[in-house]
């Protein structure tokens, strides 16, 4: 069983969408699992992080960017690859430093996930796009 999601970004940041996941589990025929999840793109990342306080996502996105700046910093200055626009290939290193796939457990129908647990797509560029997500479930 598999399906793809479909997730609109806005731009950098982070973007849930567990109750999608969940909603496609509740109409499969499966109790117990393994459900992967990959995300077809090159600069952005999947990520489980707390869904509660909006803070840590904002946390999160000011390290990376403090970590990996566009490349109009000059401390960015040995970068070859820009001629996609300043945010692509910061983009690139950090989809290669952060997971592009997810492995979660399902029990009795439910992803197992922690009370303050959240599945999400972490944008990398500034510009919208649309990321796709592939789910499959394995028993």
């Amino acid at each position: 069983m598999h399906t793809q999601f479909s997730i609109q970004t806005q731009g950098q940041g982070l973007y849930e969408f567990t109750r999608d996941v969940t909603r496609w589990l509740k109409g499969q025929d499966v109790s117990d699992g393994l459900v992967t999840l990959f995300v077809r793109h090159t600069s952005c990342s999947l990520l489980i992080q707390e869904n509660a306080d909006p803070e840590v996502q904002t946390d999160l996105r000011n390290f990376f960017h403090r970590l990996v700046p566009p490349t109009t910093d000059p401390s960015m200055s040995y970068l070859t690859h820009t001629y996609e626009g300043p945010d692509d290939m910061p983009a690139h290193i950090k989809a290669a430093m952060m997971p592009v796939s997810l492995s979660i457990p399902m029990v009795s129908g439910r992803l197992v996930l922690g009370t303050w647990q959240g599945i999400y797509v972490f944008e990398h560029r500034t510009a919208p796009h649309t990321r796709h997500v592939v789910a499959h479930v394995s028993t």
